[in-house]
């Protein structure tokens, strides 16, 4: 990999992305919508000057063709609302993948698990049936079907494909983020979901150093590719765990199907996560065995140093907003 471009670059995963490239000296393109956003990622990451930045809109074929022309490997960590997913999933793709085939680039999706519907077996491997009953699920495997579709014939790609995750740079539009986010502010937190029933999370941190491995190579592409957990672990130790790296022991309240049911009244990406919970009672964990086969050991950072130095990141991050706001 002699160049990379992130698109998404200031999302959760993109973030981390961008971190573990920059961590290899990788020259690497953060693409993102907001320069100022942009500005920020940098100077948290110490304003390296192999790190370069480019706005635009990933839905615009020649803002990404622009952005990434000097690029060889595209990760697409660019993520639509869950209220706009029917009609923004797939255009997103077609312009990335335009661009890429233009390019004769690589790409690395960063996607999630929901294609994989109801778990048949107890580990879910990438030759686990894809036979999703929501409609988030079948939108995400006609994604899948576009993405390895014969006419990008210049371009080469491969999925990654993600649990729920937990990280410094995880944020409020991930699931676990905006529980981590509110204990580390010291606020009553919402947990979405069962508390009670173990589910796999990865720490972003882990889940960006396999997907630069798996994107430096070339038998990688072509694939979909688990990127595992460090197993399971229930939501109530979860949050045991981030209160007592916080410190503070405020209420966590679950949101279960009714709760979500009536907030979504008022906010249509909570309605939307409703179909979603089913993976909360019928968790799918990811079989890592194909992964090891290439690379070598899954890197499993324990759930507890992973939500201490996530808390901890996240508690720094409050101050550091704090400090800006009053200067």
């Amino acid at each position: 990999m002699k160049k990379a471009i992130v698109l998404g670059a200031t999302g959760g995963t993109g973030s981390a992305i961008v971190r573990e490239l920059i961590n290899r000296g990788i020259p690497t393109i953060a693409f993102g919508r907001s320069s100022e956003k942009l500005l920020k990622l940098k100077e948290s990451y110490g304003n390296p000057e192999y790190l370069t930045l480019q706005t635009g809109d990933v839905f615009q074929v020649e803002d990404v063709y622009k952005a990434a022309s000097e690029a060889d490997v595209i990760f697409q960590c660019a993520a639509v609302p869950y209220n706009k997913m029917e009609e923004q999933q797939l255009p997103l793709g077609e312009a990335v993948l335009k661009a890429a085939n233009r390019l004769g680039a690589k790409v690395v999706f960063v996607d999630g698990i929901y294609p994989y519907g109801h778990a048949k077996t107890q580990y879910v491997n990438e030759d686990h049936p894809k036979n999703p009953h929501t409609k988030k699920g079948k939108i995400k495997l006609e994604f899948e079907k576009l993405i390895f579709h014969s006419r990008w014939n210049q371009s080469k790609h491969l999925i990654v494909r993600l649990p729920d995750y937990y990280g410094p740079t995880a944020n409020k539009s991930s699931y676990l983020g905006m529980t981590m986010e509110a204990i580390a502010e010291g606020k009553t937190a919402m947990f979405i979901g069962n508390m009670t029933i173990p589910r796999e999370y990865v720490y972003l941190p882990d889940a960006a150093d396999m997907i630069v491995e798996l994107a430096s190579l070339d038998e990688a592409y072509g694939q979909n590719w688990n990127i595992p957990g460090s197993g399971v672990i229930s939501g109530r130790e979860l949050v045991q765990l981030a209160q007592k790296a916080r410190g503070i022991s405020k209420p966590v309240i679950p949101l279960r199907k009714a709760s979500l049911t009536f907030i979504g009244m008022f906010d249509p990406i909570i309605r939307e996560i409703v179909e979603m919970l089913y993976l909360t009672e019928e968790p799918v964990v990811l079989d890592g065995s194909k992964y090891e086969r290439l690379v070598g050991p899954i890197p499993a950072t324990p759930y507890e140093k992973g939500i201490e130095d996530t808390i901890q990141a996240l508690v720094e991050r409050n101050k550091q907003t704090t400090i800006d706001q009053h200067t």
